[in-house]
């Protein structure tokens, strides 16, 4: 029997579950980041730019001397942080596939709420709103004297308000969202293990048909062959999902439409010249499991490794 303890942190997880449909029309699991998971990476993210930015300060001070006796030099100090601050968070989740140096730390990502690509101009939305969240009023509510001399009491508590309830603003929606997040239409997940899936002989029970990791295919000889450049549209997360699209062992209404959405997507997206029969639409995806997954095993024995579609070739 689970302690009780477990049996909280069960519920917790199965709270923070949620199912995204991909543009191939595949199902896909995620767990939602917490709130103190986003909380960790965001203090470590701003740990980090402290650091970026006294490392700025000292190398202003020895080029243009003390910020604090030139104006323009107080001004370009501003505008930097300004820029630093913003523009960290665009950077690194663009060329890290939604994760900052804080996120990775913590094991979490942003993904696009609708289970397509992460555009950069949801990061970049959801980021510039992070100025009006967070740091406008904090500005306001710590060197408030300095941004705007002999403002009202009244001024600083609005702050605070604004602050308080901004910060707090994904403990009180189902999908922790903050306010960038519903405007740029994105979510903070926890990271999946994007790794190669463990020998697939130890659930041969449930999937027979499929291949051993590293060994010889269970079934005959494939009846449809890939190319190269077939092979190279896909990475290690889409093979995960064809996976678990060829797992289910249910025949079932559910489970013939699903094959036969993302067999068509993929025969689309590959640009395949051969004609898939319907009822051979589930062999199409086993074979080209089959060689998508010795394709990859190659190239990481190379040191090449894509983790998905949208990851470099």
């Amino acid at each position: 029997m689970s302690s009780p303890a477990t049996q909280y942190l069960q519920r917790v997880a199965d709270r923070r579950a949620r199912e995204i449909v991909t543009p191939e029309g595949v199902p896909i699991r995620f767990t939602l980041a917490g709130p103190g998971d986003r909380a960790g990476a965001f203090m470590l993210d701003v740990l980090i730019q402290a650091a970026m930015i006294v490392v700025l300060v000292l190398v202003a001070d020895l080029l243009i001397g003390s910020a604090g006796e030139d104006s323009w030099a107080a001004s370009l100090f501003i505008v930097a942080a300004f820029v630093l601050r913003t523009f960290y968070f665009v950077f690194f989740e663009t060329r890290w596939q939604g994760a900052t140096p804080g996120k990775r730390i913590v094991g979490i990502r942003v993904i696009d709420g609708r289970g397509g690509q992460l555009e950069p101009g949801s990061i970049l939305a959801r980021n510039l709103v992070r100025e009006v969240e967070v740091w406008l009023p904090l500005t306001l509510l710590v060197a408030g004297a300095q941004v705007w001399p002999g403002a009202p009491g009244w001024a600083r508590l609005l702050a605070a308000a604004w602050v308080l309830v901004l910060l707090l603003m994904p403990m009180f929606n189902k999908d922790h969202l903050r306010v960038g997040d519903m405007i740029g239409g994105t979510m903070v997940v926890m990271q999946p293990k994007t790794v190669l899936a463990p020998d697939l002989a130890d659930a041969a029970t449930h999937a027979p048909q499929l291949p051993a990791w590293g060994g010889k295919p269970a079934t005959a000889a494939p009846r449809f062959p890939f190319t190269t450049a077939h092979l190279d549209v896909y990475g290690i997360y889409e093979l995960q999902v064809l996976e678990g699209v060829l797992r289910t062992e249910a025949v079932t209404v559910a489970h013939a439409e699903a094959v036969a959405a993302v067999a068509e997507k993929i025969h689309a997206k590959i640009d395949y010249d051969q004609l898939v029969p319907t009822h051979e639409q589930e062999r199409f995806l086993r074979d080209f499991y089959t060689a998508l997954r010795a394709h990859l095993e190659k190239k990481m024995l190379f040191g090449q490794r894509r983790e998905d579609k949208y990851s470099k070739k």
